[in-house]
């Protein structure tokens, strides 16, 4: 018995993230230059592409180690998300010449903690309405 949600929305939405967002930098970056307005949209279709390369991963990591409540949709797009916004930062630092892997690994472990945080506060929430339906 499977319960949980199907593989194929979520392998649509990240084909079409992944193909606009890599679509949209090959475009900014061979046809324009590296001013203010182009720079936002390189960094916009950086994270589409990344938040779209990470939710098959996201996904496969949600089935194979599975919690409660079961991963959804909504946590599976957060967490690709997440991914995307953490990429993105660290673009952004890069470009600034300012990336090193302690800040790497630091951006890192909070990003973590706010997702764990979140998944405590479901899980809380899950535990009282399967109390209360007892």
């Amino acid at each position: 018995m499977n319960h949980d949600f199907p593989r194929l929305p979520v392998l649509l939405t990240s084909l079409f993230l992944t193909v606009t967002g890599l679509g949209g930098l090959a475009v900014i970056i061979i046809n324009t230059v590296p001013t203010l307005g182009p720079r936002w949209l390189f960094y916009f279709f950086l994270f589409l592409s990344i938040s779209g390369l990470s939710m098959p991963a996201t996904d496969f990591l949600n089935r194979r180690f599975p919690s409660r409540p079961r991963a959804g949709a909504n946590v599976i797009v957060r967490q690709s998300v997440w991914v995307g916004v953490y990429g993105c930062i660290l673009a952004w630092l890069q470009f600034g010449r300012i990336l090193n892997s302690g800040l790497v690994l630091f951006l890192a472990t909070g990003i973590i903690a706010i997702e764990l945080l979140i998944r405590m506060n479901e899980r809380s929430r899950y535990e009282l309405t399967v109390h209360d339906e007892n």
